[in-house]
């Protein structure tokens, strides 16, 4: 029986086990979860506060981001990771979608916040090729979510976020999404999966309202001018309104309208299926110019 020699090398040693060690240089496989591996990871952070959570994830995930629009869950978030108490250094970087269309009070509210938490570094991204309202209005129209809304969320925020995660080679994100905020986040998880393989990290899941307001109380976090009249989740001006105390707190957005997300944590929208079907077919228009192209040639030949 022959033997093959063993290398010493632990890299090679890796790559013929299959597994990569932490004194590997090679690189690492990108995070992911079997189902049953996510419920039964679900179930045991569910018996964990947000703080205990986050150390969770610090541990766990390479290329943590925090993506928020400062709203109160997302502010409790940046606090908890900026005082959290642990030998992990917390290097968790933050994503802001700047739509153009914010309330001033929220644009103030960033300044704020850099203010308070020096050491965080903040990636705002805007409308591709837009620095004002003014340049995207010249390349889409005026009230553009009045006449298509999904084309408006998608120039808006649905790109803008998804060339920040590939810009920013993102893995894992923190969001301050909440189940008792209503809609269609009445059911999720810690961890969740998105269909591009993104892991969305949600600490505060199981808070409510007055448990996340406890807290930004009590540790005195900055936030949005706009909650002392009537606003509880602020998106941009056009489509965000104050609510009353029965109704959920993103009853004022898109109100009317039957719709409760923006589509950054949405399932595809159409409109980027729609641009996915039109690229695909430009492909296969392209290929069969070139087949084409090929046959004349060597027939020519």
């Amino acid at each position: 029986m022959a033997f093959r020699q063993r290398s010493s090398s632990s890299d090679r040693d890796g790559a013929e086990s299959g597994y990569a060690s932490g004194s590997s240089t090679a690189s690492l496989p990108d995070v992911y979860f079997t189902r049953p591996h996510l419920k039964f990871v679900n179930a045991q952070l569910n018996r964990l506060e947000p703080q205990e959570v986050l150390k969770w994830c610090l541990t766990s995930f390479p290329q943590l981001y925090q993506t928020s629009a400062f709203g109160l869950t997302g502010l409790a978030i940046m606090d908890m990771v900026a005082n959290i108490d642990f030998p992990i250094n917390p290097d968790i970087e933050c994503i802001f979608l700047d739509t153009l269309y914010h309330f001033p009070q929220t644009m103030d509210l960033v300044e704020k916040v850099k203010q308070r938490y020096p050491q965080l570094k903040l990636h705002i991204y805007k409308p591709q090729d837009c620095e004002t309202t003014a340049d995207f209005e010249t390349k889409f129209g005026e009230k553009l979510w009045e006449t298509d809304d999904e084309r408006y969320d998608f120039l808006a925020k649905v790109e803008p976020a998804q060339r920040a995660y590939r810009e920013l080679d993102v893995k894992a994100v923190l969001t301050g999404r909440r189940k008792t905020q209503g809609g269609k986040r009445g059911d999720i998880d810690i961890v969740e999966v998105d269909d591009a393989g993104l892991i969305k990290l949600n600490p505060l899941a199981n808070w409510s309202f007055k448990q996340v307001q406890a807290y930004i109380k009590e540790h005195d976090v900055p936030t949005n001018d706009l909650l002392d009249q009537g606003y509880r989740s602020v998106g941009d001006w056009h489509s965000t309104q104050p609510v009353t105390d029965s109704e959920d707190e993103r009853a004022g957005r898109w109100k009317g309208k039957g719709k409760t997300e923006c589509g950054i944590h949405n399932k595809r929208s159409r409109y980027a299926m729609f641009l996915q079907e039109q690229e695909e077919q430009r492909q296969r228009e392209l290929s069969e110019a070139i087949s084409k192209g090929l046959n004349i040639s060597a027939v020519g030949s």
